[in-house]
């Protein structure tokens, strides 16, 4: 798509590329990056997969920010170098990066992966060392968001496709305007479906260098956004449980030997039967409290840092005070 800019002074008339952008997406090579040892798959979607449904989305510019990793960006480079249907799409180097509080900072043009773990003062100066930018993935979630602290960030995310407590989000938007922030909009797609759910727009030309000083300059806007679906959200989690499942099993056996029986079965039971009424009850109940939850954070208070460590008896307590 192309945009035309009149010059004032000569009347004179260029044309520009306004590029649609994919911000916030992963792949397969996101599995194992998370840090967890019972549940380190993160994403089912493969190279192929994610640049097809792109390329049917009409994106230009696709950033994958892997959790911790620059792997897969050479992988899907290549592959789309050796398939022409795939020239209309451009991909850059991303990592969606985890500091020492669990929040999440996205890093983009980056030429070095960055280490997970250091503080956030840490990781943004590693970013501008590498001439790259830093945008604050889900400020305000519950879990991993880094909160106020997002004023030091280049951008923000102020709408995430997966924030289904919506209150993270309305904050979000909120802090940005007090703060004067660049902002975007990520679809954090870890399902087929939900590639594109949130599209940006970059007056640029579609080079790395280019789309890099534009986004340093806040020379960006959303043109569309979306909240995943409940029906997108249970496919996310009955991709993680299920690819998990025998890792699950092994970690209750070892620690927890007296419930093994009773998670065996559960598992079981889940993985054959998702869509059941007792599954598909559980899944709503869970959402239920983690919106609850995000309430009591994000608009009445409570301290944000008792989700850390996720203390499932205090969060489910906090999400059922009334």
């Amino acid at each position: 798509m192309t945009s035309v800019r009149r010059n004032s002074t000569s009347h004179s008339f260029t044309l520009t590329d306004i590029l649609r952008a994919e911000l916030h997406c992963h792949n397969v090579f996101s599995n194992y990056r998370n840090s967890s040892v019972r549940l380190p798959f993160d994403c089912g979607i493969t190279i192929e997969v994610q640049l097809q449904t792109a390329l049917g989305k009409g994106i230009d510019v696709l950033f994958v920010t892997n959790h911790n990793t620059l792997d897969g960006y050479e992988q899907i480079l290549e592959y789309k170098n050796s398939h022409r249907k795939f020239d209309k799409i451009s991909v850059y180097p991303a990592e969606e990066v985890t500091i020492n509080t669990q929040g999440h900072i996205l890093a983009y043009g980056l030429h070095e992966k960055i280490s997970p773990g250091m503080t956030l003062e840490e990781t943004l100066d590693e970013i501008r060392r590498q001439g790259a930018v830093s945008c604050a993935a889900h400020p305000f979630a519950v879990t991993n968001g880094i909160r106020e602290k997002a004023a030091m960030c280049d951008m923000m995310e102020s709408f995430n496709s997966n924030n289904v407590d919506r209150f993270s989000n309305v904050i979000a938007e909120r802090f940005a305007k007090e703060h004067g922030m660049t902002t975007i909009a990520g679809s954090d797609s870890h399902v087929v479906s939900t590639i594109a759910k949130c599209v940006n727009l970059m007056d640029s030309e579609n080079n790395l260098d280019d789309i890099v000083q534009v986004m340093s300059k806040g020379r960006v806007r959303v043109a569309s956004r979306e909240y995943a679906s409940k029906e997108q959200v249970f496919e996310h989690a009955y991709y993680i449980i299920s690819s998990s499942k025998e890792l699950l099993l092994e970690h209750t056996m070892l620690y927890h030997p007296r419930v093994f029986k009773a998670a065996k079965w559960a598992l079981t039971s889940f993985t054959s039967n998702p869509n059941s009424r007792t599954w598909r009850t559980m899944a709503g109940l869970v959402l239920y409290l983690v919106r609850r939850a995000s309430e009591k954070v994000n608009v009445r208070g409570y301290d944000p840092k008792i989700f850390l460590e996720r203390p499932w008896k205090k969060l489910i307590a906090i999400s059922l005070l009334p």
